[in-house]
């Protein structure tokens, strides 16, 4: 049986779900309807220090967001698929085009939508408050929270695995 360390070494492409996974789940509305969304700072520099390390991040998210695409962006995360309503047909069209294979993807999800995807990658991950279902379909499952540190928590576990934590300083290019 293989451990989560030694699938996260095989790691290309780590894909997240983005409420209860980089946020919190909760919806917020502005009083002009606009929705407003919480990223914890933690995640965001764990996501930039990714790319710095080779390792690929992808958004794949049912609801779709201004707040997830202007954040993304920040990040310099260009794989955001938002709005989809088949997680795994995106999911492959994505490893077909950036030539991945099942065993080189890691997902994190946290409710029974993302159970699909996280059955069929290498590695499937949960954040610590996601629903019983996918916490025991996971190969792994943050100490953190959704929205409370746990993307962090998975990229420097996948990093580590790949020997590449830390990653490289951005100031040192």
């Amino acid at each position: 049986m293989r451990t989560p360390a030694t699938r996260a070494a095989r790691i290309r492409l780590l894909v997240l779900d983005v409420d209860g996974v980089l946020t919190d789940g909760g919806l917020l509305y502005g009083v002009g309807g606009e929705e407003i969304k919480r990223f914890d700072v933690h995640d965001g520099w764990a996501l930039a220090a990714a790319g710095r390390a080779g390792l690929e991040v992808a958004v794949i998210s049912g609801r779709a967001s201004g707040a997830v695409t202007r954040r993304m962006a920040e990040l310099g995360i260009r794989e955001v698929h938002q709005g989809v309503g088949d997680k795994p047909e995106r999911l492959a069209q994505l490893m077909a085009r950036l030539a991945v294979k099942p065993a080189e993807v890691a997902m994190m999800g946290d409710d029974l939508p993302d159970l699909p995807v996280m059955k069929t990658v290498g590695l499937a991950l949960a954040p610590a408050n996601a629903v019983p279902e996918v916490r025991r379909a996971a190969h792994w499952v943050s100490r953190r929270r959704g929205g409370e540190g746990c993307v962090r928590e998975a990229i420097e576990m996948i990093l580590r695995a790949r020997r590449a934590w830390p990653p490289p300083d951005p100031g040192s290019r």
